[in-house]
């Protein structure tokens, strides 16, 4: 990711979310197995590293990046 990248918010109306569900909800991946495989494969980074836990916690201000696209959480 470069500085110029858009980043894109989602709110997700509560403290935190688990990485897969949030892929789903931001629209980064169409459904839960898809949002498996991707995180299991190794291409979603949180907060610039890749992350291999789809229960991993997401909290306000964290930056999930899939496929060249970089989204924060809010709350």
């Amino acid at each position: 990711m470069t500085s110029s990248d858009p980043i894109d918010e989602i709110s997700i109306g509560g403290e935190s979310i688990r990485l897969g569900q949030f892929l789903k909800f931001a629209g980064l991946l169409d459904s839960g197995g898809n949002a498996k495989e991707a995180i299991i494969d190794g291409y979603v980074d949180v907060n610039g590293v890749e992350e291999r836990r789809r229960g991993r916690q997401l909290v306000d201000g964290d930056l999930v990046a899939f496929r060249g696209r970089t989204v924060r959480v809010r709350p």
